[in-house]
C-alpha cells in the first residue's frame, strides 16, 4: 500500500475516532462514513443499519453527556490491512471516565472498525462496540451469572429474616391487642356480674339465716316432745335448703362464665345452649353499663327459638361475639338518647332486642337496637380491624374485626343490616 494511501488511512481513521467517540458530532459522518454502514453499540437499542441510524446515535450520545465532564483513555489493540490494501481493521479498548455531579463513573469498552477504501478515500463500513466482563475466561458469563446468583440469594435470605422479624413483632402485637379488647370486654362484665352474683348470694344468706331459726325452734318443739311440729318444721329447713342450693348453683355457673370468658379459648367445640348464653350475656352486659351509668336505662326484648337445643360451639368465643354485638348496640341507644336529650322531637325510648331462630340446618342469632343508622362508608370498613367510630380511648377497632374471625372460623357469617330512622341490627349465622 502507497504512503499516500496509508496516510489517507490514518487521517480517515482519526476523524471518525474524534467525531464518534470524543466529540459525537456527526456534521461530517458523511465524508468518512458509507451509506450502508452498520454497527452495533455496548446497549441493545445500539443497532444500526445505515448513515442515518449512525448520526441519531451520535446525536444521542451528545446530548446523553452534555454537561458531564469526559476524560477517555485508549488502548491500541491491532491494526490490520488486508493484501490488497483495501480494508483496514482497528481495535481499541476504551475507559471513559465521567465526573457527574461530583462523582465519577467509569465505563470500559472495546470497539471495532472496519474502513474500506472506496473511490479514492477510505470510508467506513461496519463498527461493532462490546463492554468486557469481569470474570477472566468466563465465555457464557456462566460464573458471572453464579456469583450474582448468590448476591441475590444472600439479599434474599437477608429480607426473609427481616420479614421473619417483622412477622415475629406483628403476631406479639397482634396478640397483646386481643389480650387488650378480651379485658375490654372482661371489664364490662365485671359490673354486671357483681350485680348478677349478688342475688343468688342474698337468697343463700337469707335462707340460711332462716334455717338457723328454723332449726333453734325445731329443737325447743323436740325438748317439748311436739314432733308434728317438728316435722312441718322439718319441711320447712328441707325446702329452704333446695331454694339454698338453687341459688348457690346459680352464682357458681355465674362464676364460671366468668372464668369461661377471661381465660383463653380451649378451641374444642362443646353442646352449648345458645338460648342461655345470648341471656345470659344481655343481662350482664346491661347491669355492667347501668353500674357506670345510673342514668342509663333501656328496654330489652328477648324472642328465643326454644327448638334450638344445644348446638356445638366454642362458648367463650361464641360469649365474647355475643357480649360484643350487645354492648356495641347499647353504646348505640346511648348516643342516640344523648343526641335526643338536646332536640325537640318525640321522646325517645331506648330498645334492645336479643333474638334466636332455627331455619333449616342454620341458627340465627339477632342483636337488634334502635340507634342511628350506619352510614354505607362506615358499612364498607366495619370489620376492618382497627377501624372504629368510637372516640379515641373507647375502642380498640377491633371486636367487631374479632367478631367476624370467630364466626368465619366456626363456618358461619357474621352480617349487618341498617335503616335510617329504625337502626341496626347484627346477625350471627351459625351452622348446626
Amino acid at each position: 500500500m502507497t504512503s499516500k494511501k496509508e496516510t489517507l488511512l490514518e487521517e480517515a481513521y482519526k476523524a471518525i475516532f474524534q467525531m464518534a467517540v470524543v466529540d459525537f458530532v456527526p456534521d461530517r459522518l458523511s465524508e468518512f462514513a458509507a451509506e450502508d454502514v452498520m454497527g452495533y453499540g455496548t446497549t441493545i437499542d445500539e443497532k444500526i443499519l445505515d448513515m442515518e441510524g449512525l448520526r441519531k446515535l451520535l446525536s444521542d450520545q451528545m446530548e446523553q453527556s452534555a454537561g458531564a465532564e469526559l476524560k477517555l483513555e485508549t488502548k491500541p489493540v491491532m491494526r490490520k490491512i488486508s493484501s490488497d490494501g483495501n480494508v483496514a481493521i482497528f481495535v481499541d479498548e476504551m475507559n471513559f471516565k465521567m465526573l457527574i455531579d461530583g462523582n465519577t463513573h467509569t465505563f470500559d469498552c472495546r470497539v471495532s472498525w472496519i474502513l474500506e477504501f472506496r473511490n479514492g478515500k477510505w470510508m467506513l463500513i461496519h463498527w461493532h462496540g462490546s463492554r468486557p466482563v469481569e470474570i477472566v475466561g468466563d465465555t457464557f458469563h456462566k460464573d458471572e451469572w453464579k456469583k450474582k446468583n448468590e448476591e441475590l440469594q444472600n439479599k434474599v435470605d437477608e429480607k426473609t429474616a427481616e420479614l421473619r422479624k417483622s412477622l415475629s413483632d406483628l403476631k406479639a402485637t397482634q396478640t397483646q391487642l386481643i389480650q387488650s379488647e378480651k379485658m375490654a370486654s372482661l371489664g364490662e362484665l365485671t359490673a354486671g356480674i357483681a350485680h348478677e352474683i349478688q342475688n343468688p348470694l342474698n337468697f343463700v344468706n337469707n335462707f340460711s339465716e332462716v334455717n338457723k331459726e328454723l332449726l333453734g325452734e325445731m329443737n325447743e318443739e323436740i325438748k317439748k316432745g311436739n314432733f308434728s311440729e317438728v316435722s312441718s318444721l322439718a319441711k320447712d329447713i328441707t325446702a329452704n335448703e333446695d331454694k339454698i342450693n338453687h341459688h348457690g348453683k346459680r352464682a357458681d355457673a355465674i362464676v364460671k362464665g366468668m372464668l369461661q370468658h377471661s381465660r383463653n379459648s380451649s378451641g374444642v367445640k362443646e353442646p352449648t345452649d345458645i338460648n342461655a348464653l345470648a341471656d345470659e350475656y344481655l343481662r350482664l352486659a346491661y347491669h355492667g353499663l347501668r353500674a357506670k351509668d345510673k342514668s342509663f336505662n333501656a328496654t330489652l326484648k328477648t324472642d328465643y327459638d326454644e327448638a334450638i337445643g344445644n348446638i356445638s360451639v366454642i362458648p367463650q368465643d361464641i360469649g365474647r361475639v355475643v357480649l360484643n354485638l350487645i354492648t356495641n348496640a347499647f353504646y348505640a341507644v346511648t348516643e342516640k338518647r344523648n343526641l335526643s336529650a338536646g332536640s325537640t322531637g318525640q321522646p325517645y325510648e331506648p330498645t334492645v332486642s336479643v333474638s334466636t331462630k332455627k331455619v333449616e340446618d342454620r341458627v340465627f342469632i339477632s342483636v337488634k337496637d334502635n340507634g342511628p343508622d350506619i352510614p354505607q362508608k362506615v358499612l364498607d370498613k366495619i370489620f376492618q380491624p382497627f377501624f372504629t367510630t368510637k372516640p379515641t380511648g373507647q375502642g380498640t377497632g377491633l371486636g367487631l374485626s374479632l367478631s367476624y374471625d370467630i364466626v368465619r372460623a366456626h363456618g358461619g357469617e357474621l352480617r349487618v343490616e341498617t335503616e335510617e330512622g329504625v337502626g341496626s341490627e347484627f346477625t350471627i349465622q351459625l351452622p348446626v
